[in-house]
């Protein structure tokens, strides 16, 4: 944080002159590419501004190409040349799997303008006033009535309404995480829940993903020495291995979690579809021993921009994570709200999710055969069970930061592995994130990475030679 000049900040503060502030030292290389901004609460409390003004200056930033963002992860520098910065993001041939938004057309723009108009001529000006406690009523008891079709029985007492996951993960961490307590993950993981943890002082330790899920004998040993007061877990369709836990596993870490007396923060993000999983069930839905925080997201599977998903958790922690959403924001705003049940409860929302189902399941059987075709040959990939990414691995001695900005220059985007480890030893990971690529994206994409990589690979062979030459000096 030091290379951000606080004091000039602090002494003009509105968002177009903290805007050029950063810039600047994009432009000027202080801020290096792929580096990560810091995360939008820490920035506003340390500027002394409004998060808003935070989140301003950041999305201007992405649209003038200088940066761009990883939900759940958060805002990192582009690697595209910053003189020209803005005309090569919106150059036409650059194929993104490094975004994992829905794609654009696939948004009920229609229908939820609709609710819209529903929620405003309904319930008039009162829904701009604060909601202070759990959330609107008709849109928590709506929730119940969805999570009981994903074998969630629940009440609307035990929903918190949030801002999208990433403010779940945030507050569920203010209500139980002090400084020096013990958070368990998997490995690799979520970059945004590490730096949530980080945030709190929390010690993180990581815990292997073996093809079923989390490596339980590993965390079994870990368990006996260390204990944990939170594990953070993606049961379903892991981000970034697309990896899902086996009906075994679900059980045995709820049993753990109740024999170590710790809690499991479930993030569910797209276990509403099946794709090749034998068992899309949330962990949740297993949870007979109250031990699981539910965080259901719907960023995924609706429209991101909405910030909106909901946190379903035992009794005797409502209040704790009552009081860290108040202090967070209040509340979610009430037209959000109240849209969005009126958009579950009028607009056919199973046939919405059915449609939605349909394509992300026909781009992840394209693409996982294609992968499989195209470049199982050449690196390692991750055997995902769904969902809307895919991890794959370039041999020993190559970096993936090299592979990003190569194949970057041939007209493909994708995230190195880095984001999403606590302690990368290896950098010889990627993800591909199919979310926002058409089928013809994909197509074109995966075979640009398959007609580049033994260039690739013979490009940095003399750099991979002379790094490793150095060693023996």
């Amino acid at each position: 944080m030091e290379k951000y000049n606080i004091e000039l900040i602090k002494e003009t503060s509105k968002y177009i002159q903290i805007y050029n502030h950063i810039k600047e030292l994009i432009l000027q290389h202080k801020i290096k590419d792929h580096e990560k901004l810091p995360p939008i609460r820490k920035l506003a409390n340390l500027i002394g501004v409004n998060n808003s003004t935070v989140v301003k200056v950041y999305e201007l930033l992405e649209n003038e190409g200088y940066v761009y963002k990883t939900v759940g992860s958060g805002t990192f520098v582009s690697a595209l040349k910053k003189e020209s910065m803005k005309e090569s993001r919106n150059k036409e041939g650059i194929i993104h799997f490094d975004s994992g938004n829905p794609s654009t057309d696939m948004f009920p723009i229609e229908d939820f303008k609709n609710a819209v108009n529903m929620a405003l001529t309904q319930d008039g000006s009162s829904i701009f006033e604060y909601d202070e406690g759990l959330g609107s009523n008709s849109l928590r008891e709506k929730i119940v009535e969805y999570l009981k079709t994903r074998s969630i029985d629940t009440t609307k007492e035990n929903i918190q309404v949030i801002s999208g996951a990433q403010q779940g993960i945030d507050i569920v961490c203010k209500g139980l995480i002090n400084y020096s307590d013990v958070v368990f993950v998997e490995e690799p993981t979520y970059n945004g829940a590490i730096e949530v943890f980080k945030s709190r002082g929390a010690k993180i330790i990581s815990i292997p993903m073996l093809n079923d899920g989390i490596d339980i004998g590993i965390l079994k040993l870990k368990l006996e020495k260390i204990k944990p007061k939170l594990i953070y877990t993606m049961p379903n369709f892991q981000n970034p291995t697309g990896i899902s836990y086996s009906t075994y596993k679900k059980q045995k870490l709820i049993e753990l979690a109740e024999k170590y007396d710790f809690y499991i923060l479930e993030d569910d993000f797209i276990s509403d579809f099946k794709f090749d999983s034998k068992d899309n069930k949330p962990l949740k839905s297993y949870d007979d021993k109250n031990r699981v925080i539910y965080i259901k997201s719907f960023s995924k599977i609706l429209m991101p921009g909405l910030r909106i998903g909901i946190v379903e958790m035992p009794s005797e922690l409502l209040t704790k994570v009552l009081w860290a959403k108040y202090s967070s924001d209040i509340s979610t705003p009430g037209l959000i709200q109240k849209s969005m049940y009126y958009y579950m409860e009028y607009f056919n929302w199973n046939n919405y999710l059915n449609n939605i189902e349909k394509i992300y399941t026909e781009k992840y059987n394209l693409a996982k055969r294609l992968i499989n075709e195209k470049l199982s040959d050449k690196l390692k990939v991750r055997d995902a069970n769904g969902g809307i990414n895919f991890f794959l691995e370039l041999p020993r001695g190559y970096l993936s930061q090299d592979f990003t900005k190569f194949i970057l220059e041939k007209g493909v985007s994708v995230l190195p592995g880095t984001y999403f480890f606590e302690n990368l030893i290896d950098d010889r990971f990627f993800r591909l994130n199919i979310a926002q690529s058409s089928i013809q994206d994909l197509e074109k994409g995966i075979s640009i990475i398959s007609d580049n990589l033994d260039i690739f690979y013979e490009k940095y062979k003399l750099k991979t030679s002379i790094n490793s030459n150095k060693l023996f000096y």
